[in-house]
């Protein structure tokens, strides 16, 4: 017999004449995590995509890869019964639980109207005879089951599981987004963010190495397979930053070192999104967090690229964005020690208030286009996946 999964979303339902846009987006999101598995059909069924897959045994796979994509609300399996209630009833009852004592509700829906019962008569007269052949209480207001009913044309579809979603939109809805990625806690998390809003992340790393040690790569690529888990490949480049960093050391002032290497990120961001279509840069930065993320040092830093700077965790604080790693799975990798190419040298007294002005006053001492120029030349590009299954 084959597996079949109802997969319901909320957001996309809203989306008027686009639907259809982002009803093709998520159904190639589910066939990306689902590869691999049996032969699985996707299509879209009466405001839900259907799912069904030549495999019975393959639901906690399923369900596994299924948890991890973007823009599904809920899912859950789902069996086909005759529109009648007595078929529905002994459908119902071949695969709800048989433990004693437990609260129920019935919830139908009837897509087609010209069903002879409402939705109403339907839960009570079913309901009655779930409770006929269960030792179980209703309780419709925070029942331990809940059965769902869809009654369609002359079939009815039915189910009781409702396993949660990531939420959001599918990937890919909404564009291309430069992400940059440093071996934290914080950035991972943005990164994220513009995931589960649609957003296909072009993963930046940049690095200084020979003067800090390839550990801080390896941990950056180990938190982009973690974010990739299930959802096909992505770029992920590796952007050397030792040598600009020496020259801003050599000519620029001390309080403005961080500033300036967050300048040159940027701009390596940029060309690098030029090169991968994409249309904005995301970074972690949090309001007030550092020295180098206040409103004046934000503004600065960004006043050196052309692209949108989205920083999607702007208002959240430390907690909140620890409490997120956790549950997204990056925070175990994040908190391993390892140097970070902005703790070079990082100046006692860093600037809080400084001005693109003051900025490009500080480069002008710089070969900026050669140093930019260099360091892509060596910059590696790598495509990165890592399947649903991954821990």
């Amino acid at each position: 017999m084959s597996l079949r999964i109802a997969v319901y979303y909320d957001e996309i339902g809203l989306k008027g004449k686009n639907r259809p846009f982002f009803e093709h987006k998520l159904k190639a999101a589910v066939r990306t995590a689902l590869a691999g598995a049996a032969a699985v059909r996707v299509r879209t069924f009466v405001g839900r995509l259907l799912i069904e897959i030549d495999d019975e045994a393959a639901w906690d796979r399923a369900a596994q890869a299924l948890g991890r994509v973007f823009g599904i609300a809920h899912f859950g399996r789902v069996w086909h019964a005759e529109c009648d209630l007595d078929a529905i009833a002994r459908t119902a009852l071949a695969f709800l639980p048989e433990n004693e004592g437990l609260s129920f509700a019935v919830r139908a829906r009837r897509a087609d109207k010209t069903f002879p019962m409402t939705s109403p008569e339907i839960n009570r007269l079913l309901g009655a005879k779930i409770l006929e052949a269960r030792r179980w209480r209703v309780d419709l207001e925070n029942p331990a089951i809940t059965l769902h009913v869809s009654l369609i044309g002359t079939r009815a579809l039915v189910s009781w599981e409702h396993v949660p979603g990531r939420g959001g939109l599918p990937l890919g809805a909404s564009g291309k987004v430069a992400c940059l990625l440093s071996g934290g806690i914080d950035s991972p998390v943005a990164a994220y963010r513009m995931m589960r809003r649609g957003a296909l992340p072009v993963f930046v790393h940049c690095h200084g190495f020979p003067y800090t040690t390839r550990a801080g790569q390896e941990k950056a690529r180990r938190l982009a397979e973690i974010l990739l888990r299930g959802q096909g490949a992505h770029p992920f480049w590796q952007v050397p930053l030792a040598e600009i960093q020496q020259r801003i050391i050599a000519d620029c002032p001390e309080a403005l070192r961080v500033l300036l290497y967050r300048r040159f990120m940027f701009r390596l961001a940029e060309r690098i999104a030029a090169r991968e279509g994409a249309q904005a840069l995301a970074t972690g930065e949090a309001l007030g967090q550092v020295a180098s993320q206040t409103i004046e040092n934000m503004a600065a830093v960004a006043a050196a690229v052309s692209l949108p700077v989205l920083r999607p965790l702007v208002g959240y604080d430390k907690k909140e964005i620890v409490a997120e790693a956790r549950a997204i799975g990056t925070y175990e990798v994040s908190i391993e020690r390892h140097e970070d190419c902005c703790g070079y040298l990082v100046p006692p007294h860093p600037a809080t208030r400084s001005t693109a002005a003051e900025l490009d006053a500080a480069e002008a001492a710089l070969p900026l286009a050669e140093l930019v120029a260099a360091s892509l030349a060596a910059a590696e590009r790598h495509e990165l996946t890592a399947p649903a299954s991954a821990p």
